[in-house]
């Protein structure tokens, strides 16, 4: 997703740019909301209201969403992680880092961050729902009510331990902290990210089987990006581990060179 995208903001000093992709996510959330969830949690109201309510739900989704990577990024930046920015897609959102965390530590901190925030902004919404409808707005009241509910359910399955969810960085960095390998302990998450990630597809395929084929096809798309993101990062790891070691080298092999330069 890097590099690529509309640019809306900067937060804080973090680009916050929208792929294209996210747009069909946004029509998805939208009719979703306005053809299911609230006719069905909260009747009594026009179409045209559905409408509105379900486009305040999906502007509110997408600050959810950025509102939950920025609170990665900021720990990010506490630990010197360079950080690229923050680009929302079809699947969500990410907060692109220049390398990897430089503790366990800082890896768990930066992770952890990302469901507290989503779980305090749920605790917000519904605390924000119940004042509004107490003074007669139920309509907005459903909105923030929708932002509770989908901020909470945004938590908790980010501490799914699957790498390269958030859990799955919690995972690794308790297994980083404790056998002192990136490498190992990226490789035994990313296995059960993969291992995740084809349940979801089974999910999937199994509600197809059951006749919900729209919800069916989001979960195997959602199962497959899953899989190669946890894949792609174990090797990114790789990548990035074999490059500093191919420079430390380099920097040997140059501290060996210079003595038998100085002898001519």
């Amino acid at each position: 997703m890097g590099g690529r995208g509309i640019k809306l903001f900067n937060l804080s000093g973090f680009e916050v740019r929208l792929h294209s992709s996210w747009f069909i996510l946004g029509v998805l959330v939208v009719f979703s909301l306005a053809g299911g969830f609230f006719p069905i949690r909260f009747p009594g109201y026009s179409q045209a209201d559905y409408w509105l309510m379900a486009l305040g739900g999906a502007v509110g989704l997408l600050f959810s969403i950025v509102v939950h990577e920025y609170a990665h990024s900021v720990v990010a930046r506490r630990y010197g992680i360079p950080m690229r920015g923050i680009t929302l897609f079809i699947f969500g959102g990410v907060a692109e880092m220049g390398d990897e965390p430089p503790t366990a530590k800082s890896e768990f901190l930066m992770a952890i961050a990302g469901p507290i925030t989503s779980f305090l902004v749920a605790a917000a919404s519904f605390v924000i729902a119940a004042v509004i409808s107490s003074v007669g707005a139920p309509g907005f009241g459903a909105v923030f009510s929708y932002l509770a509910w989908i901020n909470a359910t945004l938590g908790l399955f980010n501490l799914v331990p699957a790498f390269p969810l958030d859990g799955g960085r919690v995972l690794r960095a308790a297994i980083w902290a404790r056998n002192g390998d990136i490498v190992r302990a990226t490789r035994i998450a990313s296995n059960i990210g993969s291992g995740f990630g084809f349940l979801l597809m089974l999910l999937g395929a199994w509600s197809v089987f059951r006749g919900s084929v729209v919800g069916g096809i989001w979960w195997i798309l959602i199962g497959l990006f899953v899989r190669n993101a946890s894949d792609m990062s174990y090797r990114q790891v790789l990548y990035r581990r074999a490059a500093q070691e191919r420079d430390i080298q380099e920097l040997l092999d140059g501290g060996q060179q210079e003595p038998v330069a100085g002898k001519f």
